[in-house]
């Protein structure tokens, strides 16, 4: 489809093999296969809050860089938590299929504009460890 020029809208509902059930598919798991998939450089994740926040009360408390390796430490601290551990875990698996950088941005606002447009974005930006030389 990409190659004829359309562009794919993929839903995140499956029907059952029972075919009387249909399932809500996680949409960031998805986008996460589909950015490997597809080799992607960036994979763009939007959710209700700032990014990932060192105490989820607090929207000031934005980490904007993460290393993939931190992910796990970061789980056992508490830091990461509830609904925000799964979107991690699929980031964390898109880096390892090859996809450069995942981005986690707030989508109640223009976040994509201003990350795209701005030198030191407004999410949390995942990334490999960087290779000591």
């Amino acid at each position: 489809a990409l190659s004829t020029g359309y562009i794919p809208v993929v839903s995140t509902v499956a029907q059952g093999m029972d075919a009387d059930t249909a399932y809500n598919i996680n949409a960031d798991t998805a986008a996460a296969k589909l950015a490997e998939a597809l080799h992607a450089e960036k994979l763009i994740l939007l959710t209700d809050v700032r990014g990932l926040l060192r105490d989820p009360q607090d929207e000031e408390t934005l980490i904007h860089v993460v290393h993939t390796y931190e992910v796990p430490g970061l789980v056992a601290s508490g830091v990461i938590s509830g609904g925000m551990i799964p979107k991690m875990e699929c980031c964390v698996d898109a880096i390892a299929g090859g996809v450069e950088r995942v981005h986690i941005l707030d989508g109640r606002i223009h976040s994509i504009l201003i990350e795209l447009l701005s030198d030191e974005g407004i999410g949390t930006m995942l990334k490999k460890e960087a290779h000591s030389a």
